[in-house]
């Protein structure tokens, strides 16, 4: 009886840890430190706000996808840094918006 008893708390943890995992699925949970990269490596960026399950605000870089890469990668950085207002204004100047 114990051991069907800590089979159960052990998978019913590891269901909540699992699930747990898809709710940051699409934020960033930290910011990456100053890099040089080049605006032309960027293809898009998009901010991330602190509301609903998202708890820092950062942009999140979208890096162009080489053929090789099955997964396109992407950067999250702080919004308040010069270098990341730099990229998103060489982005924005190459994508105007309509």
């Amino acid at each position: 009886m114990k051991f069907q008893a800590l089979f159960f708390l052990l998978l019913l943890t590891c269901m909540s840890l699992s699930l747990a995992q898809e709710f940051y699925g699409n934020c960033c949970l930290g910011h990456v430190k100053p890099m040089k990269i080049k605006g032309k490596r960027i293809e898009s960026y998009r901010m991330q706000e602190t509301d609903g399950d998202c708890h820092i605000s950062a942009v999140v870089f979208l890096i162009k996808k080489k053929p090789s890469h099955v997964k396109q990668k992407t950067i999250c950085a702080n919004p308040q840094e010069a270098w990341v207002q730099e990229l998103m204004a060489a982005v924005d100047s190459r994508n105007p918006k309509n």
